[in-house]
């Protein structure tokens, strides 16, 4: 029941934002690579560039942001950066529609997208921390994740559809419409938000994030734990691909089924976080789910053609999603009762930073890894090495609040 709680009607139309932008993503999903594919006719190594540099270039340009956010009011930043995103995204309808549609743009698009996701995650974060009680943090959260999983069991499959009957930028125009009504929404929660005399930014500033990360016991093992298995996790995203599809001969509707039907899990996961944490504490759920999700990414290796092949898939990613459902609104949780009101947004954008650099990174050394051996060699080894994270977990107990209500004692 606490679960299905009000959270209020300003925690309503935050949420309402973040469902509405979260859809619109869903639906433009992968459209960047099937522009290039389709209207650039690029090659696999400039499709590749446009991953990795993007989210890697868009990491770096957003490392001062954090500093420049967290004294800011949070709201405001949200709307800039929805308005930034729809600006930056409806530039690519207009060129294609003028045929001065080039790569260089797609670049740069995927870049000022990059960064700006970063910034608009790190001003909700810490606005979501004053929006909410403590002791309602994890069903915020909770209903957040679930959102998540949602949208992408659905928005790309209808994303697809769009794309073959209206073409190739339909599903940009929609998700630039979607950042436009998300800062509408975010504009009507209303309310006021104390101001912050800003400071002049300095060189010193930047790395704060990462010295409250990496000096807080608790923290530092998330840390870690968190952007090393979503990095393995991502770079064998594209392998899986070449693997369903060129080797094994999947058809794309059955490599749409196989990752969509799976998401249904994180809805689930995402469900069961509060009540399993008022009932186990925080912390057990962290080990216990932290080392689960890194059991199942090595059956990937293993698919073979045919039903069988799709089985496999489907209950491993089941299993996967599951996992990272429950996980993510508990370990966002933790993270933002372990972190002061004033560093909120520049531990946020450190961690956001750090996760899209390691992503791109793995990602071009497990294509080279693929390259040298093969798509199915690549996925074991990021399944083997998944299976040592757990170690990077916390291990001692006494630094979680073992209930959401011990929690809002302690803060």
């Amino acid at each position: 029941m606490a679960g299905r709680r009000s959270l209020g009607r300003r925690f309503g139309r935050l949420w309402a934002a973040y469902a509405v932008s979260t859809y619109g993503t869903s639906l433009g999903f992968g459209a960047f690579p099937l522009i290039a594919v389709l209207v650039l006719d690029a090659g696999p190594a400039r499709v590749a560039v446009l991953a990795a540099a993007g989210r890697a270039v868009g990491a770096l340009v957003a490392v001062p942001l954090g500093p420049w956010v967290e004294f800011r009011r949070k709201r405001p930043v949200m709307v800039a950066m929805d308005l930034v995103r729809f600006a930056a995204l409806m530039s690519i309808p207009a060129a294609y529609a003028l045929g001065w549609l080039g790569f260089a743009q797609l670049l740069v698009v995927s870049v000022v997208v990059a960064a700006a996701d970063i910034a608009f995650k790190a001003a909700s974060g810490a606005y979501l921390k004053t929006l909410v009680p403590p002791e309602d943090l994890l069903i915020a959260n909770s209903r957040f994740e679930s959102t998540s999983w949602t949208a992408i069991t659905v928005g790309p499959p209808l994303g697809g559809a769009a794309i073959t009957l209206f073409g190739p930028v339909t599903t940009v125009v929609a998700d630039a419409v979607s950042y436009l009504l998300s800062a509408l929404g975010i504009r009507s929660i209303g309310g006021t938000e104390p101001r912050t005399a800003a400071p002049r930014l300095r060189a010193r500033d930047l790395p704060e994030g990462w010295r409250h990360i990496l000096a807080h016991p608790v923290l530092r093992p998330l840390f870690l734990n968190a952007i090393v298995v979503n990095g393995l996790i991502m770079a064998s995203e594209p392998l899986m691909a070449l693997l369903l599809l060129r080797d094994l001969d999947f058809a794309p509707w059955q490599y749409g089924l196989v990752y969509a039907t799976p998401c249904i899990g994180g809805l689930i996961g995402s469900r069961l976080a509060f009540p399993l944490v008022a009932r186990f504490g925080r912390h057990r759920v962290l080990r216990t789910v932290g080392t689960l999700r890194a059991c199942w990414p090595l059956g990937l290796a293993f698919v073979q053609p045919g039903t069988p092949g799709i089985v496999l898939v489907v209950v491993v990613q089941l299993g996967l999603v599951t996992c990272c459902g429950l996980f993510n609104p508990v370990l966002a949780t933790h993270r933002l009762e372990h972190t002061d009101p004033d560093r909120i947004a520049r531990t946020l954008a450190a961690w956001s930073v750090s996760a899209s650099i390691t992503i791109a990174a793995l990602t071009a050394a497990w294509g080279l890894l693929a390259a040298v051996t093969s798509p199915r060699s690549a996925i074991a080894a990021a399944g083997v090495l998944l299976l040592a994270t757990p170690l990077l977990l916390p291990r001692r107990e006494k630094t979680f609040p073992k209930t959401e209500e011990q929690a809002a004692n302690l803060t």
